[in-house]
């Protein structure tokens, strides 16, 4: 249902029926030269944020009054160069339908408005991913039916400026909506409407396949001397070797037909441009109103996993200085347990430690955590799947993003945060591991630890046996390495561990060396 715009016309009779508004508040209005308008944000049954002021903004005529109205608030401004915005006082949460009035020299009303928590959900394609291809969709699908659950999905858009609209609509979440929505996105919001007893509005944006440079602004890219240099002027070179083989693939192609030949190999993939993603989907939505935000994304960075150390922090300071709502909550998802060698045997994955990019990524999402205030992570090295990047299990991941809100965002005093690791003691052939949010006490499923490798002098990795001691330590130890140095926990692509809280949350794979990366750039 799109947002009514009422015409002088048909004012009178609307306007008596409106609960909460005054037939004087919703007087005769002159004929309009051009509307007064709305972004698409501001739809039928949206989202406002609790608990903040409330940017409400749009477009008119120069120098028209518009005026807008939401429960017992009323706040006028003039349009200056087209545009127009006002801020709302903050607002309390709250189960019943309001309507939003605009007015100006036509009237808006926006229809089916709650008042509760607002979060923006983004990443790449296992954010993309839709509730309908996750496991057990059918019945969650089926029980969807929400009112105070409520969907917002921003349209794909690559562009080389910041836009200043999304072509969607906010609705109600049910099995008619919610399908092709987010399945991290569906399960995080369900998960927090449902203890937090609030409205919540999600707002997915995300690509398949996107690196994190798209989703951050050219100034974000282009002030720093390394990320100009690595990033931003390296973009023409790749946009002209695309073009040089999307022309030989259309050659090759052409020629294969002509000579009745079967081809099948696939077009090549365009170069990403940095800012593009920011530019035509999270620019927007600023400056909307929001709680926080979950992102699942890294995969494509793997292999920058060094660079993404700075990168992903320094998006999120992005966002948060161009949102203007001071240390938003951020948190993401660690990338899934996956091997990039398909199809081997876990005899064959856990032959023996090794380097891995995809733990080097591991790495730098939780060094955010570390560095930066109300960022966290939900780990899910229980949740992968060996052969696919894209794990169907989206709903233990969704629920554990919304376990780590609950405890950043909304501060509740309960173990929602995986064990972590906090410092390391050397002690004759044995190091002592001590862990952050170990709740309860830290736990091994299945059996004795798996995971932990130990390395000596000689800086090689072997297995280790590990144990647990106490409430929130581990020691790890191997007979044959007599002075140990470092200690790794599930430091692979596909990590095959156990180690979890009294809570149920896995411990996130960490190593206690500072040793190269194998993504760093290498010394010349």
């Amino acid at each position: 249902m799109e947002t009514r715009i009422v015409s002088r016309f048909s004012l009178p009779s609307l306007a008596a029926r409106l609960v909460g508004v005054t037939l004087a508040g919703l007087a005769w209005l002159p004929f309009a030269s051009a509307d007064v308008r709305l972004p698409g944000l501001f739809s039928n049954n949206l989202v406002i944020q609790q608990d903040l002021p409330v940017p409400v903004w749009g477009w008119a005529d120069e120098n028209e009054q518009v005026t807008v109205q939401f429960r017992d608030q009323r706040v006028s401004t003039v349009a200056k160069n087209g545009k127009w915005s006002v801020r709302l006082a903050p607002l309390k949460a709250d189960l019943s339908p309001t309507v939003l009035v605009v007015r100006g020299k036509n009237l808006i009303l926006v229809r089916n408005v709650l008042v509760g928590e607002v979060w923006v959900c983004s990443g790449q394609s296992n954010m993309e991913f839709p509730l309908k291809h996750s496991f057990g969709a059918s019945g969650d699908i089926a029980s969807s039916a929400n009112p105070h659950l409520r969907l917002f999905t921003v349209p794909k858009l690559k562009s080389i400026d910041p836009v200043d609209d999304v072509k969607a609509q906010w609705q109600e979440c049910g099995p008619d909506t919610v399908p092709d929505f987010s399945a991290v996105a569906y399960y995080f919001g369900r998960a927090l409407e449902r203890t937090r007893n609030v409205p919540v509005g999600l707002i997915h944006t995300s690509w398949g396949g996107s690196p994190a440079e798209v989703w951050m602004s050219r100034t974000a890219l282009t002030v720093d001397p390394e990320y100009r240099r690595d990033i931003w002027d390296k973009y023409p070179a790749q946009e002209q070797a695309y073009q040089a083989a999307l022309a030989k693939w259309k050659a090759d192609k052409e020629a294969a037909e002509k000579a009745g030949q079967k081809f099948d190999r696939g077009q090549p993939w365009p170069a990403w441009r940095p800012a593009e993603l920011y530019n035509g989907m999270i620019a927007p939505l600023i400056p909307y109103a929001i709680a926080g935000a979950i992102w699942y994304q890294g995969e494509s960075n793997a292999g920058r996993a060094w660079q993404y150390r700075r990168l992903y922090p320094d998006m999120i300071l992005n966002w948060r200085r161009d949102w203007a709502e001071g240390d938003f909550p951020f948190i993401a998802v660690q990338i899934a347990p996956w091997d990039k060698n398909r199809k081997r045997s876990l005899d064959a994955i856990t032959a023996e430690p090794g380097d891995s990019d995809w733990a080097e990524l591991r790495e730098a999402q939780v060094r955010a955590t570390k560095i930066l205030p109300a960022v966290g992570i939900a780990v899910i090295t229980d949740a992968g799947d060996k052969d696919d990047i894209h794990p169907t299990h989206k709903a233990i991941v969704g629920e554990r993003l919304a376990l780590a809100a609950r405890v950043i965002a909304y501060g509740e005093p309960f173990a929602g945060l995986s064990p972590t690791y906090k410092a390391y003691k050397i002690s004759g052939d044995k190091v002592t591991v001590e862990f952050d949010h170990v709740g309860k006490g830290l736990v091994a499923k299945d059996g004795p630890l798996k995971g932990f490798a130990i390395a000596g002098e000689d800086l090689k990795f072997v297995w280790a046996d590990a144990e647990i001691s106490g409430k929130d330590k581990v020691v790890v130890h191997n007979p044959q390495v007599s002075k140990p140095v470092a200690v790794r926990f599930g430091w692979a692509d596909y990590p095959v561990v156990n180690l979890f809280s009294e809570f149920g949350l896995p411990a996130s794979p960490f190593r206690t060396d500072d040793w190269p990366l194998t993504t760093a750039p290498k010394q010349k």
